[in-house]
């Protein structure tokens, strides 16, 4: 199965970071977060991946045209102009990266994967900016189970203060970063079937508006629910927040060896 992520948005609310590359080459553990979300992807055994690029996405191009230099250990012979590969730990990915302009909406972005999904049952879709040890096998046999034409994977945000706990005027305790209200919010993290991408009308079109919302009225999205890990990276708190997770050696969303 075939996963589009995407990668192309301006990331103004982390300006700090995005003014010199887009958001998903924000790094988290010296490596882009887009990396980290392929990695769990591929520990489920999706291996395909189609990239949709808009700001900066010439950025994200070079990545994976160095990838396999940047993971291999290697002489240059500058005499000779020749290069020797010692070790390669390049990934079994093949990447499609696809040129969506820097001001299309979600939608639109989706759509431009279309051709590449012709002759696909289902594939998956997510954002470039979001992190999570959800089950994508379990999401994925979801889908193919309920025959509907969407899934999204339905989460509760992660509490953004801590919480006292009170009897009357006593603090009886403090609850750190407890989670929101009980509500459910769009997780990303999507299964989707190919015509889904009929309901896109243009690169203005937000795939979080009109699609999701005709989707829904006609009883063809359903939730995936997941309790576990999920962090979106809109911030530059939520990057340190990241940053401090990888280096603990406790990363929720490292599912692979």
């Amino acid at each position: 199965m075939k996963a589009v992520i995407l990668a192309g948005g301006l990331g103004t609310r982390i300006s700090e970071e995005t003014h010199l590359k887009p958001k998903p080459m924000i790094e988290i553990g010296g490596k882009p977060i887009l990396w980290h979300i392929m990695k769990h992807y591929s520990a489920h055994g999706v291996n395909e991946f189609i990239i949709c690029c808009g700001y900066k996405g010439y950025v994200i191009k070079e990545y994976f045209a160095n990838y396999f230099l940047h993971m291999s250990d290697v002489t240059f012979d500058m005499s000779t102009n020749e290069m020797q590969v010692h070790h390669h730990a390049a990934e079994p990915w093949k990447v499609t990266l696809l040129n969506t302009g820097e001001h299309t909406l979600t939608g639109g972005r989706l759509k431009y994967a279309k051709e590449f999904l012709k002759d696909e049952d289902a594939f998956c879709f997510t954002y470039g900016d979001g992190l999570s040890d959800v089950n994508i096998r379990e999401l994925i046999a979801f889908h193919l189970q309920h025959k509907k034409r969407a899934t999204v994977t339905a989460v509760q945000p992660p509490g953004r203060y801590g919480a006292l706990t009170c009897d009357g005027n006593q603090v009886k305790g403090f609850t750190e970063k407890p989670r929101g209200d009980g509500g459910m919010i769009n997780g990303g993290f999507f299964v989707l079937s190919p015509n889904c991408l009929d309901l896109i009308d243009s690169d203005q079109t937000s795939w979080e508006d009109q699609p999701l919302k005709v989707l829904a009225e006609s009883n063809q999205l359903m939730a995936f629910e997941h309790h576990g890990f999920w962090q979106p990276m809109d911030t530059l708190r939520d990057k340190t927040q990241l940053e401090a997770l990888w280096a603990s050696g406790e990363a929720p969303w490292k599912t692979w060896q």
